[in-house]
């Protein structure tokens, strides 16, 4: 890491620093926060500098202080780099469906700012090639975007809950601002709402209903999982409805029980099998 340590000696030269500087600031520093790790002698400082030795988290915010400079973008003179890790989420595959908090993110994102003018939304065609022109940017802005307060969730590679309409490994957006569960007739089970539920076992994305105090949660019928029935609110809260999905077509999946296909009289709106908490 001695590129890095190069970089971090020059941020100090632009700012007219010496190791002694460096090191009474950081004491102050320390003696505000109450947190002794901030404190930088010199001779540390010099060994960050010019022998690679990789400074604490505590020093690197520190440094990123006195030096005024980004601390993500310090992170990334270590290999850290933070816009990597939404890619990251995808090599890192937890079994349990869970919520996804992402910090706000900062710096910058290209975005498409021009379509052509023959993109035609009613047929299926290469978004990359109807793209004429990107633009960057900062990602503060995309907030603005959002006109409705949405949770981002991840399902599990061991949850088959909803197999084979959402895949073990997909990534859903939640509409927090639908958490009331429709109860009507569908049409198909396309049309019908998939809810986002958090119970004390941890979340789930299913078919529901409730009714008298109490909310069934439908796994799909080509599912293995069977359905339960669980106190509403107690112990499960709807936080929303599924309004998108992206997930990965082609993997094979191996469940712990065999799938078997629903005979043709039993209704995909009524759990097979039900079990109580």
């Amino acid at each position: 890491m001695l590129s890095a340590g190069k970089k971090l000696r020059e941020l100090r030269e632009q700012m007219g620093l010496t190791l002694r500087d460096v090191e009474l600031a950081s004491t102050s520093l320390a003696e505000s926060r109450g947190i002794e790790e901030f404190i930088i002698n010199p001779s540390r400082l010099s060994d960050i500098e010019t022998k690679g030795v990789i400074p604490s988290i505590y020093r690197l915010y520190v440094l990123s202080v006195i030096y005024r400079a980004d601390f993500t973008e310090l992170l990334k003179l270590y290999g850290v780099d933070l816009s990597f890790t939404a890619a990251d989420f995808a090599i890192c595959r937890p079994g349990k469906t869970h919520r996804l908090e992402i910090a706000a993110g900062r710096g910058n994102v290209q975005i498409p700012i021009k379509l052509d003018p023959g993109f035609d939304l009613r047929r299926s065609a290469d978004l990359g090639r109807m793209i004429e022109s990107w633009g960057v940017v900062p990602m503060q802005y995309l907030q603005e975007l959002s006109k409705q307060k949405y949770t981002y969730a991840y399902i599990g590679t061991e949850d088959l809950t909803m197999y084979p309409l959402l895949l073990p490994g997909s990534f859903v957006q939640v509409d927090e601002t639908r958490s009331r569960v429709e109860e009507k007739k569908w049409r198909s089970e396309l049309e019908r709402p998939i809810y986002f539920i958090e119970t004390r076992e941890g979340h789930v994305c299913c078919w529901c209903s409730v009714r008298r105090g109490e909310i069934v949660l439908q796994s799909h019928p080509l599912s293995p999982v069977s359905a339960r029935i669980l106190k509403h609110p107690q112990e499960a809260e709807v936080l929303g409805q599924v309004v998108g999905v992206a997930m990965r077509l082609g993997e094979s999946y191996s469940p712990a029980e065999p799938m078997q296909q629903p005979s043709p009289e039993e209704d995909v709106g009524e759990p097979k099998e039900l079990r109580r908490r």
